[in-house]
C-alpha cells in the first residue's frame, strides 16, 4: 500500500482519502507528495509545497491555473532558490514556473506580468498564482514596483504572496530590518505566520485574500520560522476559505481586480476606499485574528504576532501560567495573524472589559500604534479605555526594546510586573526574582573574546582583498564585505548595487587621488554594472576589483543568474568605455586567447596582482581588475560530485626545519594554516581536514614546506 500520492493528481489524492497512511514508508519526498496526514518538513520547504497545494486547490474547484515564482535570494531565504531546484519535477507537474530575478525589481516585475494575461486575448491558464520573495532589503529595493503593482491590482484568479525575508537580529546583514513600513508604504496587506503550520494555512489565506482583495498580500519570513522545521498536519484541502458576505462589505462596481485600461486615479480611489476595507472584512471573516487563550474575567490583554506569539507562551510556561490559570488570574491572549491594516472588529471584541493591554512585537510599535489609532474615540459604551503599552510603559521606560530580538525571559519579567498590579503569587514573585539576578549577572563586566568570522581555507578573497601599501579601498555587499573588519585597509561599504558611487560624493572634497572597490560577480550582475557607469560618469579615478568567483557562495553556491563571463564582463565594461582592463587568476594559463577579450587587455597570475594595482591606481578614470579564481567552497563541493578534478597533491610543513616565522599565514591569509606547539617551540602545520587546496601557503619565503604528490591521507 502506497503512503504517498503526487500533489498533482486529485485522481490519487481521492484514493489516498481511503487508505491508511504508514509512516513506515514515509519517504524525504514526501513533503511534497504525500496528500493528507503528517510530514516533516522546514519552513523554506513549506514555502515551496505552498504553489503545490494552491493547484490542487485549484483543480478541485474546476480551475485551469498555473503558479509562477521569482525575487533574489537573501538570508532568511538564502536557500530557497535552491530548495524550489531541488523539487523542480514536482513544481513542473503542477505547472508552477520558477525563473530568478537578475535583481529583486526585476524578479517583482515579472511576477506583476503574472497578473496581466487575462487583460488580453491568448490567455493559456484561467488565472497565475505568484509570489515572489527577496531580503528585507529588496522589499526597500521594491517599493516603486509594489506600489505601481499593488495599485493595478491581481487577477481574479491569479494573486500574489510577497514574501520578506527579515533579519530582525542582523546575523547576516549590514542593517538589521523588518519589512512591515515598507508594505505599508504600498498598502499591501501583511501576514506574519508563527510557524511552519501557519506557512502553510496562511499561505493559502493569502492568495485566496489576494483574489478576493485585488492586492499583493506581504507575507513576513524570520530565520527562527523557515529555518525551523516539524512535523505538521496536511490536507490541502482542510481549509475552508469564507468569502465576506454583502452585509460584511460591499464591492464597488467592477471589482477590485485589475483591469485595462485603468487610470491611476481611479487606481487609488479602489486602494484608498475599498481594498483596505475588503481586507479587513476578509480576515475577519476567516478569523485570521482570533483570541486563543480567554478568562470570563480577564483584566490583563495581551496582542501579540508570529515569533512573539510563541514567545508570549513560552514566556507564559516560565511564569508557571497555563491556560487554566490564565484564565483564573484573568489573561486574555489575542494572536494577530494579519498585522496590517488591523481588523478592527476583532481587536474591539477583545479589548472590552480589560484594564490593561500589553502588545508584545519585534522590531518597531506595529501593531500598537494600530491599536492606540483605533481605540483613540473609544466609546463611553464599551466602558473604561484601557491602557495600552508596548515598547514603553506608562513612565516612559523601554519595557520590549524595538533593537535586536525580544526575549521570552524579556517577555515573562514585563508580563509578571503588569500582573502585579492585580495579582501576587511567590511563584511569579520567584520567577521574577530569577530574572533580575540573572540581568544583574548579565551585566557585571566580563572579558569579551568575540568569534570573528573569517574567510574559508583557499577563499580567493584572501589574495584578492589585499591592496598595495599607501592605498585603501571599499568593501560591498558579498563574502568580501568581511574584509571591512580585517585590517587590509578597506573601510566602509554600501548598499547592493551602490558600490564604489560613494567615492564620486567623495573625490572632490579629499586629497586622496584615488580608491579600489571590491565588487562581487553577483552584485555586478544584480545592480553592480550600473555603479560602474556612474563612476565612469563623475569621472573619478576608482578601479574596480570585479571578484569573479563563479557562484553565489554566500548563500549556498548558487549560480550566478544569467550568463555571465569573465570575457563578457571584459567586453561590457569596454563597450561603457573603460580603457584600462587588467585580468588576474590563479590559473592564467586558461585564458590563452586574447581574440576573446578587448583589445588591450592584461593577463597576469594572482602573484603578480600588488604590482598590476600599483600600475592601476595611476590610471586616470575608471579602471577594471577582473580577479577570477573560482569559490573554494564551490571548488570543495564540485570535486565532492566529480564536477572538477581533485589535485593529487598535498601540502605539508616540516615541523623540524620550521622556525615559526608565520610568513605561510601572512601569505595565504588561510584559517588552514595552523600553530603547532613542540618541545622546540611554536611552529606551524597545515590543518588536512579543511584544506581546499589554494596552495597560497606556499608563497611564503620557508624551506620547511613539503608537497606530496599522488600520496593520499592515512
Amino acid at each position: 500500500m502506497t503512503s504517498t500520492a503526487e500533489l498533482s493528481s486529485p485522481e490519487s489524492a481521492k484514493s489516498l482519502l481511503t487508505a491508511d497512511v504508514l509512516d513506515a514508508d514515509y519517504t524525504l519526498d514526501d513533503k511534497y507528495r504525500r496528500i493528507q496526514g503528517r510530514i516533516y518538513l522546514s519552513g523554506v520547504q513549506a514555502l515551496v509545497r505552498l504553489p503545490l497545494v494552491q493547484k490542487l486547490r485549484d483543480e478541485r474547484a474546476g480551475l485551469n491555473t498555473a503558479g509562477f515564482i521569482s525575487g533574489y535570494r537573501g538570508s532568511p531565504l538564502g536557500g530557497f532558490d535552491l530548495e524550489l531546484w531541488r523539487a523542480k519535477k514536482h513544481l513542473e507537474a503542477a505547472k508552477v514556473k520558477f525563473t530568478p530575478g537578475l535583481n529583486e525589481d526585476l524578479g517583482a516585475t515579472m511576477v506583476w506580468g503574472t497578473q496581466q494575461p487575462g487583460l488580453f486575448p491568448g490567455a493559456k491558464h484561467d488565472g497565475v498564482f505568484g509570489m515572489w520573495y527577496g531580503k528585507g532589503p529588496g522589499v526597500d529595493r521594491c517599493g516603486d514596483v509594489f506600489k505601481h503593482a499593488n495599485a493595478a491590482g491581481t487577477s481574479k484568479l491569479g494573486g500574489v504572496l510577497a514574501l520578506a525575508a527579515d533579519d530582525h537580529a542582523c546575523r547576516s546583514s549590514t542593517l538589521p530590518h523588518g519589512s512591515e513600513d515598507e508594505f505599508v508604504s504600498a498598502m499591501m496587506p501583511i501576514l506574519n505566520p508563527a510557524g511552519v503550520q501557519d506557512i502553510l494555512d496562511m499561505g493559502v489565506l493569502g492568495w485566496a485574500m489576494s483574489r478576493y482583495t485585488g492586492r499583493w498580500v506581504g507575507f513576513k519570513t524570520i530565520a527562527e520560522t523557515v529555518e525551523s522545521s516539524a512535523s505538521v498536519q496536511v490536507d490541502p484541502h482542510a481549509l475552508q476559505i469564507v468569502l465576506p458576505g454583502d452585509d460584511a462589505f460591499e464591492m464597488p462596481v467592477g471589482g477590485l481586480n485589475i483591469r485595462w485600461p485603468d487610470p491611476p486615479m481611479e487606481q487609488e480611489m479602489r486602494l484608498h476606499r475599498y481594498a483596505v476595507k475588503a481586507a479587513q472584512a476578509f480576515a475577519r471573516a476567516n478569523r485570521i485574528d482570533r483570541v486563543v487563550q480567554d478568562s470570563p474575567t480577564a483584566r490583563l490583554g495581551i496582542v501579540t504576532t508570529g515569533k512573539s506569539y510563541l514567545d508570549v507562551l513560552q514566556a507564559l510556561e516560565y511564569l508557571g501560567l497555563d491556560a487554566a490559570a490564565c484564565a483564573d488570574i484573568g489573561i486574555r491572549v489575542y494572536k494577530v495573524g494579519m498585522t496590517w491594516p488591523l481588523e478592527p472588529r476583532g481587536i474591539e471584541a477583545f479589548a472590552r472589559g480589560l484594564e490593561d493591554i500589553l502588545v508584545v512585537e519585534e522590531k518597531k510599535a506595529f501593531i500598537e500604534r494600530q491599536i492606540k489609532e483605533q481605540f483613540y474615540n473609544w466609546p463611553d459604551s464599551w466602558g473604561p479605555r484601557p491602557s495600552i503599552v508596548g515598547k514603553y510603559d506608562e513612565q516612559g521606560e523601554w519595557i520590549l526594546p524595538s533593537t535586536g530580538e525580544l526575549t521570552p525571559a524579556t517577555i515573562a519579567n514585563v508580563i509578571g510586573r503588569r500582573l502585579q498590579r492585580f495579582h501576587r503569587s511567590e511563584q511569579i514573585d520567584a520567577v521574577l526574582g530569577w530574572i533580575e539576578r540573572k540581568e544583574g549577572e548579565l551585566a557585571l563586566p566580563r572579558a569579551n573574546f568575540p568569534r570573528v568570522p573569517h574567510y574559508c581555507s583557499g577563499c580567493p578573497h584572501n589574495t584578492s582583498t589585499k591592496v598595495p601599501e599607501g592605498s585603501r579601498a571599499q568593501g560591498g555587499i558579498g563574502c568580501h564585505y568581511m574584509v571591512t573588519w580585517m585590517n587590509r585597509d578597506t573601510d566602509t561599504f554600501t548598499h547592493m548595487g551602490g558600490e564604489g558611487v560613494t567615492w564620486a560624493g567623495q573625490a572632490p572634497f579629499t586629497d586622496t587621488p584615488h580608491i579600489f572597490q571590491n565588487l562581487g560577480d553577483g552584485t555586478y550582475f544584480h545592480s553592480g554594472s550600473l555603479a560602474i557607469r556612474q563612476s565612469i560618469a563623475a569621472g573619478v579615478n576608482i578601479t574596480y576589483k570585479i571578484l569573479y568567483n563563479d557562484a553565489v557562495a554566500m548563500t549556498g553556491g548558487q549560480p550566478v543568474d544569467g550568463t555571465l563571463t569573465v570575457p563578457q564582463i571584459a567586453a561590457q565594461m569596454r563597450a561603457e568605455g573603460v580603457q584600462t582592463i587588467a585580468l588576474v587568476s590563479d590559473d592564467i594559463d586558461k585564458w590563452t586567447d586574447p581574440a576573446l577579450f578587448p583589445q588591450g587587455t592584461t593577463f597576469h597570475d594572482r602573484r603578480d596582482l600588488d604590482a598590476v594595482q600599483k600600475m592601476l591606481r595611476e590610471v586616470q578614470g575608471t579602471s577594471i581588475l577582473i580577479y577570477d579564481q573560482t569559490c573554494a567552497t564551490e571548488k570543495r563541493r564540485r570535486r565532492k560530485r566529480g564536477k572538477l578534478v581533485d589535485p593529487q597533491k598535498r601540502v605539508l610543513v616540516n615541523s623540524l626545519v620550521c622556525e615559526g616565522c608565520g610568513d605561510c599565514g601572512v601569505k595565504s591569509f588561510c584559517v588552514s594554516v595552523l600553530p603547532k606547539e613542540t618541545e622546540y617551540g611554536r611552529k606551524r602545520s597545515i590543518n588536512q581536514s579543511d584544506c581546499n587546496k589554494d596552495f597560497s601557503c606556499v608563497e611564503g619565503f620557508c624551506p620547511s614546506f613539503v608537497t606530496v604528490h599522488g600520496g593520499k591521507l592515512r
